[in-house]
């Protein structure tokens, strides 16, 4: 049996400079809180907690006063920063470059948009930390669509400009500026430029992982996809593998893998999500190695 991890698995730049930040200030400070889980990794926010890192929500944001917290990577509303200065807040600012960049082009378009009386549409999961910061952007008019049935919340006879949540799966994106033109058409009978702009945000660490994955995914006999439940890019670069190896299965940690999946003579490829830490993947390697001698038993 041979078991491999793939490559260019692991953090994105943005979720790794996040962390960073938060080990280097705990290195100097006795407290140091996070507005919301710093990465969608149970297993990586357990460590950073041990390290003593606080995760708060919003609620409880609002009652700190005179201390350090961190903004992650998905970004943030206006509203967090408003909420700093009147509670005299140090905000230790780890929003991916990415996100910001996108956050400013969401508040550009919609004072175009507002102009115009049309709409920001935003690609991406409701709640989701990063939608929450760019609908911020948008004094919470965006329209955050996610499946056909979302389209209903959009009004076809209005000019539309369309934006993705960056770890958004590009197919998805494009499928949904595919639809939306086709209502654009049925509604107004033409389409053209002044009806819908599509922006195309999904950062590309993210989206040229799918064809890697997909390349990683047919060269294995059975895929181990490691990532956190709550991870919505997790849950797009699995589909990846799973529609190229249907021998693909998502877990959390090693304590899920169960061993029939897996045969003696496989070649098993490890792989994850951009917020799958690398020593999480290792130690899947590692445990998987450490049962194939059971594996020989079991399936002899």
């Amino acid at each position: 049996m041979e078991v491999i991890i793939d490559k260019n698995s692991g953090y994105c730049f943005g979720v790794e400079f996040a962390i960073k930040m938060a080990e280097d200030e705990m290195e100097v400070s006795d407290k140091l809180y996070c507005l919301g889980d710093i990465v969608h990794n149970d297993m990586e926010v357990k460590r950073l907690n041990q390290k003593g890192l606080i995760v708060i929500d919003r609620d409880q944001l609002q009652q700190l006063n005179n201390c350090k917290v961190l903004i992650r990577a998905h970004g943030e509303p206006p509203e967090t920063y408003r909420t700093a200065i009147e509670n005299n807040l140090e905000l230790i600012d780890a929003s991916c470059p990415v996100v910001l960049k996108l956050q400013h082009r969401v508040k550009t378009a919609f004072d175009k948009m507002e102009k115009e009386k049309g709409q920001i549409v935003i690609y991406g999961k409701k709640g989701h930390a990063e939608v929450i910061g760019l609908t911020g952007q948008t004094m919470e008019k965006a329209i955050v669509v996610m499946e056909d049935k979302d389209l209903d919340k959009i009004d076809f006879s209005k000019p539309i400009t369309l934006f993705s949540q960056t770890t958004k799966s590009t197919k998805g994106f494009y499928d949904l500026k595919s639809k939306i033109e086709e209502k654009i058409k049925a509604e107004k009978g033409v389409l053209n430029e002044v009806d819908f702009n599509a922006n195309d945000s999904i950062c590309r660490q993210v989206s040229n992982r799918e064809p890697q994955l997909s390349k990683f995914a047919g060269e294995n006999d059975v895929i181990i996809f490691v990532s956190g439940k709550k991870s919505s890019n997790g849950k797009a670069l699995y589909q990846v593998c799973k529609n190229i190896n249907p021998k693909s299965y998502f877990v959390e940690n090693e304590t899920e893998i169960d061993l029939s999946w897996i045969n003696p003579q496989d070649k098993v490829g490890i792989c994850g999500a951009t917020s799958t830490p690398m020593w999480l993947m290792e130690q899947v390697l590692r445990y998987i190695q450490s049962m194939e001698k059971e594996l020989v038993l079991e399936k002899s």
